[in-house]
């Protein structure tokens, strides 16, 4: 089965909010209105966005979205992967 995926979309600025929510927007992907990101559906991302409701929007990707998402997903971690690989060579 697919893993299930969220698109997070910032509605609201997090200027003029507590640090907390500016670290969490941070932490979803998101730098500025109208920015979107996809996210696993998972317990952690789903407290994530619940801390944030006020400030952004989330939608269910299903079907062709989804495996489009999927990919991006693969990729971005992908990504993360070899930049945890080379911070590794460099840190030795």
């Amino acid at each position: 089965m697919a893993e299930k995926l969220l698109k997070v979309t910032q509605v609201r600025s997090e200027l003029g909010h507590v640090s907390r929510n500016r670290g969490t927007i941070r932490a979803l992907g998101l730098d500025r209105i109208g920015h979107s990101n996809i996210l696993p559906d998972n317990p952690a991302v789903r407290g994530a966005i619940r801390q944030v409701r006020f400030l952004v929007e989330a939608e269910e990707l299903s079907g062709a979205e989804a495996e489009a998402g999927a990919k991006f997903v693969a990729a971005k971690k992908l990504k993360h992967a070899k930049h945890a690989k080379k911070a590794k060579r460099v840190a030795k």
